[in-house]
């Protein structure tokens, strides 16, 4: 088992930033891939970007790419969502998930990932 934790969101006025952090607890931090998704209100949890386990590999959606970055600190047990540039249409509570890996892959997939932290709101105003 993994528990995940994120941590950082909250409110930002548009072009502001935020770093999300999430942490992981339980087994070896370093052999899960990780994700970031969100999910707005009545809308379906969209994937933002992810990161293999020893980060050789990141992927971005199209909607995030340039602005965002994902890093992690396998000694820290902790996965890092750097957000730029916000626009309003980032509001949304994000979510870290993680799955086991044995291969320099990304996940884009919801269902590709095993555990979910509780998600934390990030609210961008205009």
């Amino acid at each position: 088992q993994v528990q995940l934790v994120e941590s950082g969101g909250g409110l930002v006025q548009a072009g502001g930033s935020l770093r999300l952090s999430c942490a992981a607890s339980g087994r070896t931090f370093s052999r899960y891939a990780m994700g970031w998704f969100r999910q707005a209100p009545v809308k379906e949890r969209e994937f933002v970007g992810a990161v293999s386990r020893s980060a050789i590999s990141t992927y971005y959606s199209d909607s995030v790419k340039g602005r965002f970055t994902i890093s992690r600190d396998n000694a820290k047990n902790t996965v890092y969502l750097q957000m730029n540039s916000l626009k309003p249409e980032d509001t949304a509570v994000y979510y870290c998930a993680a799955r086991e890996s044995d291969s320099a892959t990304v996940y884009t997939l919801p269902r590709r990932y095993e555990y979910w932290g509780q998600g934390t709101q990030v609210t961008v105003s205009s």
